[in-house]
């Protein structure tokens, strides 16, 4: 990558943040070049450059890009400004051209900076945004605006041109974001397919807010193909809920997430987590809602259609079983409509107000003993028995055998060789019964 490649990752709220600086509302700092009482540094975040009004400073006039702000801040030459701009973009290897083509040497790319790449390739696709217009219009046409919510856009043109290295495209290759097909462009060069192109980009994350994957959108009229994830795909949009969460909101996509997360109201009073579609509950998922000591609600918002509709019924009883003293409920989206078609079509209020008129799901009976004299007719319950088991050399000591149907989403049989739980469990629908059973051999 040439310098022009380090302008457009490193953003300028990445160096200002590096060096500790604070911008005030009018987005001006204490400038660092000179002896500066009030602030006379204009920070432009839209073209990543600053400029000082004061006369005293040894940059006035002229504005001052991310390296050139690195150079003048460490009193360095632009060659050493241009490695630390490397460092501050957390070590991704960086091959820059100065002065008639004189090179340096890219860090070679280890695995610990896995974060560090997606990061950075996150944080190009997101500058992206800034310089196409089709991207800007797509996320306006879905009612989010950019400046408020991190998405970035891939054109494809990442290892192109000045842009093009190897180490990049050995990097991306490794991480599913370039695809050798093992074909020859007209100059005889190898050609990749870019991953995701013509896609808004959305960052998942894991339990440190670090970057791990990413998620890409279709912004091309493809009902077929919308929806693209990296290989071996694990994180969480927007990121895990804070240990404080007490109102957990589950989303059909990421978008519809982005979505109640740009209405200031509902951020402040829930936390929202996206699922990966309507299969899309998955083991990180659960793992994540675990941790909330606090929670007690969990919100499905998912879409108003059979596939939405089924899905809450699938997983509403299994969270049910996993989490008895939580309650369950689940918004009445209107037929064929999403969040994110919701706010397209009305005010950002309706949202709102499905939210709050939410119900607690229907677990078929207005109590739990009615469940449990319900599971009764089908399930004959058996009068436990004893058993002497010996553990290493110990007295014998007695275990209950039966079935217990204490809690009637999570019921458990104790049988002489294992322990069985039944999640999930809906007795409307015997016909086509699916439940998660978990056996754990004594």
């Amino acid at each position: 990558m040439e310098i022009q490649e380090i302008k457009q990752q490193l953003t300028l709220s990445e160096v200002i943040k590096h060096y500790g600086l604070k911008a005030d509302k009018q987005n001006r700092v204490l400038c660092p070049f000179h002896n500066d009482t009030n602030p006379s540094l204009q920070l432009y975040y839209k073209t990543h450059t600053a400029f000082c009004f004061s006369s005293n400073c040894k940059t006035h006039g002229k504005a001052i890009d991310v390296i050139d702000f690195v150079m003048y801040y460490e009193n360095c030459t632009k060659h050493e400004a241009l490695q630390k701009c490397t460092e501050i973009l957390g070590g991704y290897p960086v091959a820059t051209k100065i002065q008639h083509s004189n090179t340096v040497t890219p860090k070679p790319y280890t695995v610990n900076q896995t974060q560090n790449f997606l990061t950075n390739m996150f944080t190009y696709f997101k500058n992206a945004v800034h310089n196409s217009k089709p991207s800007q219009e797509y996320i306006q046409s879905r009612f989010l605006d950019f400046k408020k919510t991190e998405v970035g856009y891939n054109a494809g043109q990442f290892h192109h041109g000045t842009r093009k290295d190897e180490t990049l495209i050995q990097t991306c290759i490794e991480y599913g974001l370039l695809l050798d097909l093992g074909l020859k462009a007209r100059t005889g060069d190898t050609a990749y397919k870019p991953f995701g192109k013509w896609c808004i980009v959305f960052p998942l994350k894991n339990k440190q807010n670090q970057i791990v994957s990413l998620y890409f959108r279709s912004t091309l009229a493809n009902k077929d193909q919308r929806h693209f994830y990296l290989k071996n795909r694990h994180g969480l949009y927007p990121n895990y809920p804070s240990a404080e969460t007490k109102k957990l909101i589950l989303t059909e996509s990421i978008i519809d997430a982005a979505t109640l997360l740009e209405q200031k109201n509902i951020q402040e009073n829930y936390s929202v987590l996206a699922l990966f579609g309507t299969n899309g509950l998955t083991e990180e998922h659960t793992e994540a809602v675990s941790q909330l000591k606090q929670l007690n609600e969990i919100v499905f918002f998912l879409n108003g259609d059979e596939p939405g509709i089924k899905a809450v019924e699938k997983y509403a009883p299994m969270l049910k079983a996993e989490y008895p003293n939580i309650q369950i409920t689940s918004v009445a989206v209107p037929q064929n409509e999403d969040v994110n078609s919701l706010l397209q079509g009305h005010s950002p209020e309706i949202l709102t107000h499905l939210i709050e008129t939410r119900k607690e799901y229907s677990f078929l009976f207005s109590s739990e003993n009615q469940v449990k004299e319900k599971i009764a007719e089908v399930i004959p319950q058996q009068e436990p028995e004893q058993q002497k088991i010996n553990i290493s050399g110990d007295s014998p000591q007695p275990q209950a055998i039966g079935l217990d149907t204490n809690n009637p989403y999570n019921l458990k049989y104790t049988g002489s060789e294992a322990h069985y739980s039944i999640k999930g469990f809906n007795i409307q629908q015997l016909d086509s019964l699916k439940v998660t059973l978990q056996i754990t051999v004594k």
